[in-house]
């Protein structure tokens, strides 16, 4: 399931949500990100997305990530719209036989989003505003799955 919201939401219910039903499965990760105050630089992170557009997107690597890694089953929630410091801003949870294939989806997915996903982002501090770009760091991570290609 991927879901777009403008809504904040609670981690530990969407883990509980996606965890039932799932008595196949040896492993559940999630990640959850936060939207971070950098030292009172950001007051609101800004997100801004194309509707259907960007979930679609999401979705092709969504299910890049069940075959790569053999996922039943993944979850993403990512918030869009105005968010605080300190608010969740992304939830991704994948279930697999084995552990080591549900972490490193999860890393995959997380980084994919971090540095690719459709997102348009603002952080809006005292100085104004600024629009964020994947940092370097977000580029080395993210190509590391594209030497691991099978």
């Amino acid at each position: 399931m991927i879901a777009l919201s403008e809504i904040p939401f609670d981690p530990g219910a969407l883990l509980s949500e996606f965890a039932k039903g799932h008595s196949e499965v040896g492993a559940i990760a999630t990640f959850t990100g936060i939207a971070r105050a950098e030292a009172g630089e950001t007051v609101i992170l800004e997100l801004e997305a194309y509707p259907g557009f960007t979930e679609g997107e999401i979705g092709k690597i969504a299910e890049a990530a069940r075959e790569r890694f053999g996922l039943d089953d993944l979850m993403i929630r990512h918030r869009v719209g105005k968010i605080a410091p300190g608010e969740p801003i992304v939830f991704v949870a994948t279930a697999a036989k084995h552990r080591r294939a549900a972490f490193e989806a999860c890393d995959f997915l997380m980084d994919y989003l971090k540095s690719r996903a459709p997102f348009w982002k603002k952080a809006h501090g005292p100085d104004g505003a600024r629009w964020i770009e994947p940092r370097a760091e977000d580029h080395v991570d993210i190509a590391r799955w594209e030497e691991k290609a099978p």
